[in-house]
């Protein structure tokens, strides 16, 4: 649970300050919640081990801020109000991100009573020269400690880093050597070398920093089946503006869709669902809602143009609505009211701070009511802040947790790529409570696909019977949606089927809502194109399903 770890880093670093992310009315979810969960959430992670709060709004709105930032600075830590950076103060085609606008932004952090001003250039965009005039402008404007975060998309940052620290930036944000670069942060290791013997020198031991780069390089190694394979820097990330966190993942969401031969056009077409939004800010959880627009645009055939013309018909994702409806907020000057027109077509959207018309949650009932759906589970505070973040993800742990037990204790080789023959690990699944696990041989995969495992646990064999989930991969297969048959609707991409609305015998009209999937933090909502009767309905709500399955047979 992230909670433990956190108390095991706290327990670990007592003399060192740790630091979150908070998005605000977003919590760290992706959705607006009320305004008592947002404050419950941040109370609970301050009594848990968080020092400092980065409070940020996805779309730059302070008013969406105050109520998070509130409930840091009650729970007496730092608040850190956080300016999203976006476009570029030099370019006057984008004149509604300019010097002033920022500055502004920063004094109204201030007077909402942020402690330190944090300026976070999500997507890697601020360039050298353009850091040393805002950061200048902001120290000498505002006044407040100013803490810069940037990622090396471009492989810029070091540069740009140097400029803000010329310019008189207090802290930045920089990875450890190893698990530097591309869309992660700036080199430690370089940065702080360039500055040794200078005025702005850190201090920061150069034998240290090696130690433990060495280390998370070994560490590294045993993620290599996780990494992006993007091989260098990318001054792409100036076309299009994706966050670091975002980039390499629309890469692998595009490829589950069958489009990596096709991504610059991708590229092109997210700067276009940017421009077409009225140019956002783009960061979690706005830039989620850019990412599935482009990749239903590109996806479909379909232009910027295709889909400001009113003549055309176009079925937006459910995460698109959701924003026009202004469930994230606002941006300055609002969104452009053709395409807020378009996506929601009668229905009006709330122009005031979402979580303002969001009834409070009752705590203590829904506290009891997890409970009782867990089978009696004690249910603290923790666990509770847990779920009102992420319901689904928090069950599915908990079935798992009751499923499997505490797999968080097996080495992380172990867990990702199971044991050998002959190999032998350590398993502390309680304080004091140690598994000695030794595996010995597995059978061949029976007809039901299973396999018998030989161990010995704590010196006493064992044989357990577990499913081989590569053989299963192979023998349970979903019938495929026939290429050209305009009856069958197939799954654009490998993902969780998250809800069904599509009902056998169902008459249902162009546009409609069928059922949606979830992939990779995008949820995909799939509509009917046609007035039609339902005729079979092949998957329910949390089946796994890859990409052409068959999902729906019309009439």
């Amino acid at each position: 649970m992230p909670w433990q770890r956190l108390r095991d880093l706290r327990a670990a670093m007592p003399n060192l300050m740790t630091q979150m992310l908070l998005r605000a009315s977003n919590g760290v979810g992706y959705t607006n919640y009320p305004d008592n969960v947002v404050q419950f959430f941040v109370r609970q992670a301050a009594e848990t081990g968080v020092d400092v709060f980065r409070v940020f709004d996805s779309l730059n709105w302070v008013e969406n801020m105050r109520v998070a930032m509130d409930a840091v600075i009650d729970a007496n830590k730092v608040c850190e109000g956080t300016i999203c950076y976006t476009g570029d103060i030099f370019d006057p085609d984008r004149a509604k991100y300019d010097l002033k606008y920022y500055v502004q932004m920063g004094k109204d952090l201030k007077a909402a009573g942020a402690h330190v001003l944090g300026l976070k250039d999500m997507a890697g965009l601020l360039k050298p020269a353009q850091a040393r005039v805002l950061i200048k402008a902001l120290k000498s404007e505002v006044g407040l400690p100013i803490h810069f975060h940037t990622h090396d998309t471009a492989g810029i940052a070091c540069a740009t880093i140097l400029a803000a620290s010329e310019a008189g930036v207090d802290a930045v944000d920089c990875a450890m050597d190893a698990l530097s670069g591309n869309t992660s942060q700036a080199t430690l290791g370089s940065v702080v070398s360039a500055l040794q013997h200078t005025d702005r020198d850190t201090g920061l031991s150069m034998q240290a920093i090696r130690e433990i780069s060495d280390y998370w390089e070994e560490v590294r190694g045993q993620y290599a089946a996780f990494e992006t394979g993007m091989q260098a820097p990318s001054s792409e990330v100036y076309l299009h503006e994706m966050p670091g966190g975002q980039f390499t993942n629309l890469k692998a969401q595009a490829a589950s869709l069958g489009l990596d031969d096709r991504w610059p056009e991708v590229a092109r077409t997210y700067a276009d669902v940017n421009q077409m939004f009225g140019d956002i800010v783009k960061v979690t959880p706005s830039s989620k809602v850019v990412g599935d627009m482009a990749l239903m645009m590109v996806s479909q055939g379909l232009t910027r143009a295709d889909v400001e013309d009113p003549g055309t018909d176009v079925a937006f994702p459910e995460s698109v609505i959701d924003m026009m409806r202004g469930n994230l907020g606002q941006p300055p000057g609002g969104f452009p009211d053709t395409i807020v027109k378009k996506a929601l077509k009668d229905e009006q959207p709330n122009l005031a701070r979402p979580g303002k018309h969001l009834e409070p949650v009752d705590l203590e009932a829904t506290r009891a009511e997890l409970s009782k759906e867990l089978e009696g589970k004690e249910i603290d505070d923790e666990d509770l802040a847990g779920y009102l973040m992420y319901p689904k993800v928090f069950l599915d742990y908990m079935g798992r947790h009751r499923q499997y037990g505490p797999v968080r204790t097996l080495p992380t080789q172990t867990f990702f790529y199971g044991m050998e023959p002959s190999e032998e690990i350590s398993a502390e699944i309680d304080p004091g409570k140690t598994l000695e696990i030794r595996m010995q041989a597995a059978s061949d995969t029976n007809e039901d696909g299973e396999v018998k495992v030989f161990f010995e646990l704590n010196g006493q064999p064992r044989v357990i019977r577990v499913p081989n989930r590569l053989v299963k991969a192979t023998t349970l297969q979903r019938p495929k949606a026939e290429v050209g048959n305009d009856n069958h609707i197939g799954a654009p991409m490998p993902g969780v089927v998250a809800s069904v609305g599509a009902v056998v015998g169902q008459e249902v009209h162009a546009g409609d809502l069928l059922l949606t999937i979830e992939a990779m933090k995008m949820e995909t909502g799939i509509h009917a194109e046609r007035d039609a009767v339902v005729k079979a309905v092949h998957v329910q709500a949390g089946g796994q399903i890859d990409a052409k399955d068959l999902l729906v047979e019309l009439e």
